[in-house]
């Protein structure tokens, strides 16, 4: 497992060298057990990895849905390389380690032991790993959207790092891009142009106070909004036709992303009706749906007993799993690491962890699938 660990991290699976590599790690893998996959490519190295551990049927199935990709390494120093998969003081350092390649290392690892035991299951064990949950979830939309037939699943898995907490509801998630257009000219005479960077100013004021309106949940909280990127201008004697910022918006069940779109739109027409050269327009970079799992269906019980849990969880962030709700599955959330270490310089993941949670996913399996 360790190993295996170490190779999908030197994968290097950023969105800009894609998945294949990983994809392909995972398939030597399975393959040491005799468990065939399949690997679906796309944009040359674009790729999701599915593997159908058939059985009798008697039972429903078992989705366990992992992502291959990783974010970038980013500016800051890292002590060890990021995608050295150097192993320190019982833990296993790299961008990935924890979100989610040490996870996906454990359910691989769970699954191998339980076919390698020779040990006859009631119902299909699937395994997939997708593409570009990072940033657009490209591989989870594909594969709800075509997956061939599966079978009546009892539920879901993702094993995103929650330090062993069972997750049921997380925020959903809506990515805005704000556009101000001007009109450029010299700017020895900007009262010849308008210019788009002050149009922009006009819409952070106004968003400074601004509430996205929604109810409080009673497990997630209220909905939050940043501002996360700006950019304007192209020379420094141009009055900038046109500047654009990004905003990331978490919301919750019941909420419709429609009507948020709606509310920006009629804040700038707002701020059209007292400035007539002001121009602004919103598009959706992209969305997700809020997820909320019912604590108490058969499933969330089931699991909670099968890793000790005696409660369930609701956290901020979002994951891929409410792609997977129209597969007609409950969804929970659970796997080794710590959260806080995501995408942060000298990610790591803890062996111990590591080892915990194969036995947590092989105990699962046997319990729901046998």
């Amino acid at each position: 497992m360790k190993e295996l660990l170490k190779e999908l991290i030197e994968a290097e699976s950023t969105p800009e060298k894609g998945e294949l590599a990983a994809a392909e790690v995972i398939s030597a893998e399975l393959g040491r057990s005799g468990i065939d996959s399949t690997i679906d490519t796309w944009d040359f190295e674009r790729a999701n990895i599915v593997a159908r551990f058939r059985s009798a049927g008697s039972r429903a199935g078992l989705l366990f849905a992992c992502h291959l990709d990783v974010v970038g390494p980013g500016e800051a120093a890292w002590k060890h390389p990021p995608f050295g998969a150097v192993e320190s003081e019982g833990r296993i350092y790299g961008r990935g380690a924890v979100d989610m390649k040490g996870p996906t290392a454990a359910v691989v690892a769970a699954i191998r032991r339980i076919v390698d035991s020779g040990t006859k299951l009631q119902g299909d064990l699937i395994f997939l790993a997708c593409a570009g949950e990072e940033t657009d979830s490209c591989g989870a939309i594909r594969f709800a959207a075509d997956h061939g037939e599966l079978p009546e699943l009892t539920g879901v898995i993702v094993p995103e790092p929650t330090d062993f907490a069972v997750v049921t509801a997380h925020r959903g998630m809506l990515w805005l891009e704000v556009t101000t257009k001007g009109k450029a000219a010299h700017s020895s005479t900007p009262q010849l142009g308008v210019n788009a960077i002050n149009s922009m100013r006009l819409i952070l004021n106004a968003l400074e106070d601004y509430e996205v309106p929604a109810e409080p949940h009673e497990l997630l909280g209220r909905c939050s909004m940043s501002i996360n990127t700006i950019t304007g201008g192209k020379a420094l004697n141009v009055v900038p036709d046109k500047c654009s910022i990004k905003v990331d918006i978490r919301t919750l069940p019941g909420q419709s992303n429609r009507d948020v779109v709606a509310d920006f739109e009629r804040l700038f027409a707002g701020l059209k009706s007292r400035d007539p050269q002001f121009d602004a327009e919103v598009s959706v970079l992209r969305e997700m749906h809020p997820l909320e799992t019912d604590c108490g269906c058969d499933f969330v019980k089931d699991f909670c007993s099968c890793v000790g849990a005696d409660q369930t969880k609701a956290v901020g962030f979002a994951t891929d799993a409410p792609h997977f709700v129209p597969l007609g599955a409950p969804a929970v959330i659970f796997g080794p690491g710590k959260p806080t270490l995501c995408h942060t310089p000298d990610e790591y993941i803890d062996v111990a962890d590591l080892e915990k949670a194969a036995e947590y996913y092989r105990r699962v399996i046997l319990s729901l699938l046998t």
